[in-house]
């Protein structure tokens, strides 16, 4: 990976101070010192500005569940979420990665009712067509069983309601690619080039043809709105 020159750093870093600033509501909270340093780090990483915005998001999320905002959030509680959303966003991509300890068991109800949500807010912001509606009361009725066993799902339940997701992430995945115009799918192509271009020199054309792939349909996903419905 191609080392990131100062002028690149510094860009990126006040990029993570703008958002940061958004997501206070417009409160500045500097990115100087040790936290201008620790997203350095990041640039340096290759972690691209998205993927870090997309781990801010996760912190502010999971602060917001807490209760009413009590004070502004400083870009250094935002580390673990973002270095998870890399991890993730590697490992989708089929990225190599150095694991740094096991990650705790995934709620599957919890992740099902975060999906639902962002399939009914996209399909009442009107981006979806009717094709996804028979999509989105099936994972409906996904959730409703994973709520309905005590206890949780454990070993084979768990198991089978994991494969059916990736059975419905995949009609997903061919949904989305349906409704992407030309000029989309373009701009898509050109934001996951620059996204995999710090990777681009370390890894074999196969893999990078498949990583590209699996980036495009991340962003096609994001410019819809649509989660990913199987457990990463």
């Amino acid at each position: 990976m191609g080392t990131k020159s100062t002028a690149s750093v510094e860009h990126y870093c006040r990029e993570v101070e703008t958002y940061l600033c958004r997501k206070n509501d417009g409160h500045l909270i500097r990115v100087v010192g040790p936290s201008f340093e620790l997203v350095a780090g990041w640039a340096t990483k290759g972690i691209p500005l998205k993927v870090a915005f997309r781990g801010v998001d996760r912190y502010f999320e999971r602060y917001y569940r807490t209760g009413p905002r009590r004070r502004p959030v400083r870009i250094d509680f935002c580390e673990a979420d973002v270095l998870d959303v890399f991890d993730e966003w590697r490992r989708a991509l089929g990225l190599s990665s150095q694991q740094t300890g096991e990650r705790p068991g995934i709620s599957l109800p919890e992740h099902l009712e975060r999906v639902v949500l962002r399939l009914t807010e996209a399909r009442a912001g009107g981006s979806l067509g009717a094709a996804f509606d028979g999509l989105v009361d099936r994972v409906a009725a996904e959730l409703d069983i994973a709520r309905g066993q005590p206890g949780g799902l454990r070993g084979h339940a768990r198991r089978t309601l994991m494969a059916r997701l990736s059975a419905l992430d995949a009609e997903l995945v061919e949904l989305v690619r349906g409704a992407l115009d030309d000029s989309t799918r373009e701009s898509l192509e050109r934001e996951a080039d620059t996204e995999l271009e710090p990777f681009r020199s370390t890894m074999h054309a196969d893999a990078f043809t498949r990583a590209r792939g699996a980036l495009i349909e991340r962003l096609a996903r994001e410019r819809l709105k649509l989660p990913t419905l199987s457990v990463v």
